[in-house]
């Protein structure tokens, strides 16, 4: 469900796999995975657009090693020094393919890091484009998702209903978990918990203010919604 908020070792239950990098093609055969965070201090430059309805994703970096100290100062590798495709290549290649060959976009679930350990789950994406772009010193890859929701993955690219989006922007999200105390405001729960609009959005209410934005647990976020229903 999206906004869902789920601890690290849930996320990995989840997914069955550990999870120990950030890009994940084809994890379970029919979707790839990735893990974006918008925080200032992130490894990556991940960001929204179109009022949160896109994500540029950017590639990762060769691993640290001996022989390199700090991976960011060369290239974002589409190949390994062995020569295997990177997770870089993997996703690249795929974006590619939808974007030159008509192949169907590639699924891909989006988790956004909150805080240490915290996780908000921003739903499925379509891969639609990727690239390279210089980031100051060296090449690093860019990649487009965009929703994979109702009739929206059939819109030409840069064409997506922002209206029919319902990601709370992350800095909304750091003020709510901190205001509300990781907890539902309801009952206290720590657990299951999700990004709530206080005035839903099919009624019109908004994903960027504060205000109405609230910390609610499963059973107490299926309540409302059934009431409102």
């Amino acid at each position: 469900m999206e906004n869902e908020i789920i601890s690290y070792i849930e996320m990995c239950r989840r997914e069955a796999s550990s999870l120990q990098r950030g890009m994940n093609f084809d994890l379970s055969g029919d979707y790839s995975v990735i893990l974006m965070s918008v925080h200032p201090h992130a490894p990556y430059r991940d960001r929204f657009e179109d009022d949160g309805s896109t994500v540029i994703y950017e590639g990762h970096d060769a691993p640290r090693s001996h022989d390199l100290p700090d991976p960011k100062t060369i290239d974002q590798p589409e190949r390994t020094p062995s020569g295997m495709v990177t997770e870089n290549g993997k996703f690249y290649r795929s974006a590619l393919q939808f974007k030159t060959e008509g192949a169907a976009p590639r699924t891909v679930r989006v988790y956004e890091k909150i805080r240490q350990g915290i996780w908000s789950y921003n739903g499925v994406f379509h891969l639609v484009d990727a690239w390279r772009e210089r980031d100051g010193r060296r090449m690093v890859f860019k990649f487009k998702l965009i929703p994979a929701e109702g009739t929206e993955c059939a819109l030409p690219l840069g064409a997506v209903r922002k209206e029919r989006r319902r990601i709370i922007p992350t800095s909304v999200k750091v003020q709510v978990w901190k205001r509300d105390g990781g907890k539902c405001v309801m009952c206290g729960a720590t657990d299951e918990l999700h990004f709530d609009h206080d005035l839903p959005y099919s009624l019109g209410g908004t994903s960027v203010r504060v205000e109405n934005v609230q910390l609610l647990c499963a059973r107490h976020n299926l309540a409302k919604g059934a009431k409102i229903r």
